[in-house]
């Protein structure tokens, strides 16, 4: 091996370790945050230390992705690393909710830079035909993070403290910097543009008050109150702006005369609807163990491992079939095995087996991990490598906004359902304390609850949980009919990178 492989290997594991660190933050924390609201207190406010990362990651995704354009990826990737770094040190140290809620945005400020530069500087060093394969690697450690976040962030929280779920970006960030830092030498020519502060501006505005629309309703105020359509109307009025914005700007913070392509308009609704669906699976998958079936929450966290085996999987077999056929008819494999995954799922009962259930995960997983590599690749297809950064930006944004609206969405219906489902058990579940519906997630108070009043909870979660599984299938409807319209086109290998065929 010639050391510039050698090279390009390390930068690889720099960008994986990357991914990785940001894709596993939200999940790690979440296990954690039982423990820090015992800690610092401000148990009316913890929803902020998810919301205000979740906000700030989504709404710098598409404005590093252009300044990764306009002055170079690896210059971005590192300054995206040490700020991200900078956020997680901070917040290991936080003194109250207030503080962590801070810092964590400014973690979030670092983490939108970091997974969609890392796509897009896997496009500028490898050929077409290793793409797939590199980013089907990427697209796996993506995938993954959902099922080992958890896990991590229980072991810490549990052995150590959960001021480590935080440090333990560390180690993990500083590496990545080191190898992507000494090893990557960019070589693509940039083209000095003009920043749309405009767009900029609107954007983030816009997005903030979406996020905090969809994190705050139902739970901080109600979705009538004057705060929901206060914030909507907001969301409504700076998208507009930007619009208008992006219409007059020489050098758009996304460029909607992408949108023309059909491969790219159509993979940017498929990330969004794939997103809105996959949350689902990992967040409502463990919910179904633990209430239905009894388990701890360490075996939550484990059950998801086939999940991730599917997603890998299916990642790696997009990867490989890239250069053989088109883009939708791999596609079209991936939202049917994702369809039919999802459609079993909804059939489950309380005494649907193990087996059935790791079988029906698989079958999801491989579903989905299609669109990990594939949806990237679709995006920057047949684009000069200048507008790549944006591309890329765009499709993570659309996939992570389609998590964000599809876990607020779903998680209400489900409790509505889950609290309709008990009060049409009557009599039976009226021993239940709703006001401490964690009771069923614990074995040991699972143990003393009467089997007279245990059953009818069981099965009101159980049905409600299958009915979001049932639910999903809609979004994934429309991705079956969006998946028609990305036409012909394949990924060539050759003296003539990518041919269009539409």
């Amino acid at each position: 091996m010639d050391a510039s492989q050698q090279h390009t290997r390390l930068v690889v594991a720099g960008l994986l370790l990357g991914i990785f660190m940001a894709a596993i933050d939200n999940t790690i924390v979440a296990t954690a945050l039982g423990s820090i609201v015992s800690d610092l207190g401000g148990l009316d406010q913890f929803v902020w230390v998810t919301s205000a990362y979740m906000v700030t990651v989504l709404a710098g995704m598409p404005i590093f992705g252009k300044l990764s354009d306009m002055y170079g990826r690896k210059r971005f990737f590192i300054i995206g690393l040490i700020i991200f770094l900078a956020g997680s040190a901070l917040c290991g140290i936080a003194q109250n909710i207030t503080q962590l809620s801070i810092f964590r945005a400014i973690q979030g400020v670092g983490g939108g830079a970091l997974l969609p530069i890392a796509f897009t500087i896997v496009f500028d060093i490898f050929p077409p035909e290793k793409r797939g394969k590199m980013t089907g690697l990427l697209g796996a450690v993506f995938g993954s993070a959902s099922v080992f976040g958890p896990l991590i962030g229980a072991y810490l929280t549990e052995y150590i403290s959960w001021h480590w779920v935080f440090y333990v970006n560390i180690p993990i960030g500083l590496l990545s910097v080191i190898l992507v830092g000494k090893f990557y030498h960019e070589k693509a020519k940039l083209e000095r543009q003009k920043i749309d502060w405009a767009g900029a501006l609107t954007l983030v505005a816009g997005v903030v008050s979406l996020m905090f629309a969809l994190e705050l309703g139902g739970k901080e105020f109600s979705w009538t109150s004057w705060q929901s359509y206060s914030l909507f109307g907001s969301f409504v009025l700076f998208l507009i702006l930007f619009l208008v914005a992006e219409t007059k700007a020489k050098d758009p913070i996304i460029s909607f005369w992408m949108f023309k392509s059909r491969l790219f308009a159509s993979s940017q609704i498929l990330a969004f609807l794939y997103g809105g669906s996959f949350i689902i699976l990992t967040i409502f998958i463990p919910i179904f163990v633990q209430a239905v079936y009894g388990g701890s929450a360490t075996s939550a966290g484990y059950i998801l491992m086939p999940l991730m085996l599917g997603s890998v999987v299916g990642s790696g077999l997009a990867g490989a079939f890239m250069t053989k056929t088109s883009y939708r008819s791999i596609m079209f494999v991936s939202i049917i095995s994702f369809i039919a995954g999802m459609g079993l799922l909804s059939t489950m009962t309380p005494d649907t087996g193990r087996l059935l259930l790791t079988l029906f995960m698989i079958l999801s997983g491989c579903g989905v991990g299609f669109s990990f590599s594939l949806l990237p690749n679709a995006s920057i297809h047949n684009l000069d490598p200048r507008f790549r950064g944006s591309a890329n930006a765009t499709n993570a944004f659309f996939r992570s906004l389609g998590m964000t609206i599809g876990v607020t969405i779903f998680g209400a219906i489900q409790t509505k359902i889950f609290i309709r489902e008990l009060e049409n058990a009557g009599s039976a579940g009226s021993g239940f304390d709703m006001g401490n519906p964690q009771g069923i997630f614990q074995p040991e108070v699972r143990e003393q609850i009467p089997p007279g009043v245990l059953e009818p909870v069981v099965n009101a979660m159980s049905d409600s949980i299958t009915a979001m599984f049932l639910f999903a299938l809609i979004p994934l409807g429309a991705a079956l009919i969006t998946v028609f319209f990305m036409g012909k086109t394949r990924l060539i290998t050759g003296k003539k990178e990518e041919v269009s065929a539409n």
